[in-house]
């Protein structure tokens, strides 16, 4: 008989254990007391248990009833979760959002978003793959990415679709203590050229060859921003870094940017990538414009500050 429990019934049953009494229930619910008793001897007989000991004025859980009011509970939160995520998913909510992300982009107003983003649409799932260079396209191309939020591909690949997001200004910083700091400037590529240079690899295919940046004899690579951001403060090399991921160790003396005799103004140019013919759900939609909103609010947080005429 354990086809025959219905949602109703344990609402019933939760609802007069919260409440005290079946009475109180009945209440609470809108309901007869006939009702709410019926219901409940209907599930206690459908479970084989008795759910209540009635010997005394008001009905108390027996040791069953005790055990099986969690497993009740569980049963009504999933129900409402299902139905929330129906009626996401029936106004245009993906019922799973998941992104790639360049580790090069802020994580300040990425969290905020992803905060905002939870309370806009609590029940929806979030997936997100950081991964540097290749990283992203690879797993946009894997299927398992709706989306990546990262530089667009040197080649770039015409079963991509791109929209532009946000522009990150990267300087060349050494340690304070390494021999680099101490070169007058500008410096010159044949200073750069005998010091390690802290170069990203990839771990997919997609842009193993690239070189772009690349001038020192000596190379070091790392495959996650976070280790090479260690090593350059432990001085075993140079590197170009996101301004905004070193703007604090600059200001507090531990960083020195290198101003470069061949001096090329670059910048991370970051796009919100996705395959053509696919669309991005409402609440993907709703994050990359609070992303856009919280960058564009504070621009002089992601790029360097003005230099004097040379």
């Amino acid at each position: 008989m354990i086809d025959a429990l219905t949602l109703d019934q344990m609402r019933i049953f939760v609802a007069a254990v919260d409440q005290g009494s079946f009475s109180a229930a009945a209440r609470k619910l809108g309901r007869v007391q006939s009702a709410v008793s019926q219901s409940i001897a209907a599930l206690e007989a459908n479970l084989g248990l008795a759910l209540f000991d009635r010997s005394a004025k008001t009905p108390r859980l027996t040791r069953a009833g005790e055990a099986l009011i969690k497993d009740a509970r569980r049963v009504l939160q999933r129900a409402d979760e299902l139905k929330a995520r129906a009626a996401s998913i029936a106004s245009d909510v993906e019922p799973e959002l998941s992104f790639a992300v360049d580790p090069i982009f802020p994580h300040g107003p990425l969290i905020a978003s992803l905060t905002a983003l939870s309370a806009a649409f609590p029940k929806l799932p979030v997936t997100i793959f950081t991964e540097n260079l290749g990283g992203s396209e690879q797993r946009l191309r894997d299927g398992v990415a709706q989306f990546a939020i990262a530089p667009m591909p040197l080649d770039s690949p015409r079963d991509l679709a791109a929209d532009f997001l946000s522009a990150f200004d990267v300087a060349p910083v050494v340690s304070a203590e390494h021999p680099l700091a101490r070169e007058p400037s500008p410096v010159s590529r044949a200073t750069l050229e005998p010091y390690v240079q802290l170069v990203l690899t990839d771990r997919t295919p997609l842009t193993q060859n690239f070189s772009g940046g690349i001038v020192g004899h000596h190379i070091w690579r790392f495959a996650d921003l976070s280790t090479r951001l260690e090593f350059l403060l432990a001085g075993f090399g140079w590197c170009n870094m996101p301004l905004h991921l070193v703007r604090e160790h600059i200001a507090a003396g531990r960083l020195k940017t290198l101003e470069l005799a061949e001096r090329d103004p670059f910048q991370f140019r970051v796009h919100v990538m996705r395959m053509r013919g696919t669309e991005i759900g409402r609440a993907g939609r709703w994050l990359i414009d609070d992303l856009r909103r919280l960058i564009a609010a504070c621009p002089e947080a992601y790029r360097a500050e003005p230099q004097p005429p040379s």
